[in-house]
């Protein structure tokens, strides 16, 4: 074969299938999804003692996840994936762009909306804490917080809760178009935590699952103590 033509020739990097996301960080992926669809089902219908459950059980899941992402596997940790804005917005500028799937973790653009949705997420079962308290009138804080003070909490809560809804088509959306636009797949390695990269792109270090039992039940220990408290 000429040379020139050789030349031309695209070779495909040697992939494997590398364990990129454990299972502590898929299984709250998807339990958060389940709770936030639970969430909207009992607000729709009025079942505020289910719905209090499912924010209380939300709120265990962030705490759990913050905790997760300073003791978690690499691509858990917040700083494997927290870039700065100019890279998200650099990575943003090539969206469309058809190219290989390379990233290990997190994309710089993806990172920050990691980071809004665990923002939102806790503002919104905070508040949503401090509302069924309110009402119950039985927090400790129900009685010595101003009027302004709680009716700013509850209508927070209520905003917050619109943005979130939100974000989260906004997450949906942009998952459905790197299927389309890039030919990334997103969903799979959140399914089943591999994902096929090229053998010089090296495997993320992993963390036992096991040692998610101790921010987990952090998290639940902080839900009740707050319950009792707000």
């Amino acid at each position: 074969m000429d040379p020139d033509e050789l030349a031309k020739l695209h070779v495909q990097p040697v992939c494997r299938s590398v364990l990129v996301w454990d299972a502590p960080v898929r299984l709250f992926h998807w339990l958060v999804v389940v709770l936030v669809t639970a969430a909207y089902v009992t607000l729709k219908l009025n079942w505020i003692d289910w719905h209090v459950r499912v924010g209380e059980t939300l709120l265990a899941l962030v705490i759990f996840r913050v905790l997760w992402g300073f003791s978690g596997s690499e691509t858990a940790r917040f700083r494997s994936f927290v870039a700065s804005p100019a890279a998200a917005l650099h990575h943003l500028r090539h969206l469309l762009r058809r190219e290989p799937d390379e990233q290990v973790g997190h994309n710089p653009a993806g990172g920050w909306m990691v980071l809004l949705l665990l923002a939102l997420l806790l503002v919104e079962t905070l508040s949503g804490l401090y509302v069924n308290n309110d009402i119950a009138d039985e927090g400790p804080l129900s009685e010595v917080v101003p009027a302004w003070l709680a009716n700013a909490i509850s209508t927070l809560h209520g905003l917050v809760w619109d943005v979130l809804l939100a974000a989260v088509a906004l997450h949906v959306l942009v998952i459905a178009l790197y299927a389309i636009a890039k030919g990334h797949n997103l969903l799979r390695p959140m399914l089943t935590g591999y994902k096929l990269l090229p053998s010089a792109i090296g495997s993320p270090r992993q963390t036992s699952a096991l040692m998610a039992l101790l921010p987990l039940g952090l998290g639940a220990a902080v839900v009740m103590l707050l319950a009792a408290f707000l």
